[in-house]
């Protein structure tokens, strides 16, 4: 497999700052994605453990599920595609074994936190962390892992557990370990948003989670403070979730959906999103003449 794809990311890191990273909790969010030019995008753990379970983002996923929905994304488009791995699926030795399975099935970017398993959403209350020594060993071990230069987002979650300033310490011992990005979870309010690229000497990932507990910032904003990846990890999830309910709520009550509502896209477009235009192409270029 080609690693382009990471040779992408690094170009981006270094040449850019306010990458808007959407999430993806599946290949067909990944398409609209891509579809509509962004240059880099998210698979969410959150949103898998939502679509694929109907659960709460509680480290429900396992890794063959990251890896299946890793792979499916991967073949679908070239952009950069950073996965939250939570935990990592156990200890160092586990870590490392995360890392060459999800690299190999078409990561970029592999992210992995230091929170307790099971994990729990960062904007949710209640974390747990482990010490910052076993969190850099983690961090260690996932860099010895990689063969092919994938990046390794070391994630904290020591906001919530201890306060911001063990939040940054830890980070700053996570980029001793090898980590290639942190990204300082869940910070209450916008003079801490200012410190942590100003305090972090490299890559910073700022989470933006409509409803969470870190200040809403436009991508303008988050650039001028040196934050290299804004992160929308389920802005598309939320937004589907309100086009369900909408159009089943009209087909409910009314008995009937047609395309011209402007609730559904149109047919032609769920085709295209698809490629379906491609693969007739392919019937067509394999079709066996008639004897």
């Amino acid at each position: 497999m080609s690693q382009e794809h990471i040779e992408t990311l690094r170009g981006l890191l270094a040449a850019e700052r306010g990458i808007l990273l959407p999430g993806a909790a599946n290949a067909l969010t990944a398409r609209i994605i891509a579809d509509l030019g962004f240059k880099a995008l998210y698979l969410t753990g959150a949103g898998l453990t939502n679509t694929y379970l109907g659960l709460p983002d509680l480290a429900f996923v396992d890794l063959s599920q990251l890896v299946d929905h890793t792979m499916a994304i991967r073949g679908i488009t070239n952009l950069p595609i950073i996965v939250d791995a939570d935990t990592g699926f156990g200890n160092a030795l586990n870590v490392g074994h995360t890392v060459r399975m999800l690299e190999r099935a078409g990561a970029s970017a592999i992210q992995i936190e230091d929170q307790v398993a099971p994990k729990r959403c960062g904007h949710f209350d209640g974390q747990e962390i482990i010490s910052a020594a076993e969190m850099a060993n983690k961090v260690k071990a996932a860099v010895d892992a990689r063969k092919d230069g994938v990046l390794i987002v070391a994630r904290t979650d020591a906001r919530a557990a201890e306060g911001f300033e063990q939040a940054i310490d830890r980070a700053s011992r996570y980029i001793e370990a090898g980590a290639d990005i942190t990204f300082v979870e869940a910070p209450r309010s916008l003079e801490e948003l200012k410190q942590i690229p100003k305090r972090l000497p490299v890559p910073q990932m700022l989470n933006m989670v409509i409803g969470g507990k870190t200040p809403i910032t436009d991508r303008a904003a988050a650039a001028e403070m040196g934050f290299s990846l804004v992160l929308y990890a389920n802005v598309a999830l939320q937004g589907a979730i309100k086009g369900m309910q909408a159009v089943l709520t009209a087909l409910r009550e009314r008995g009937s959906v047609s395309e011209g509502e402007g609730l559904v896209a149109s047919f032609a477009e769920r085709q295209r999103l698809i490629d379906k235009p491609g693969h007739d192409a392919l019937a067509r270029r394999y079709a066996t003449p008639d004897q």
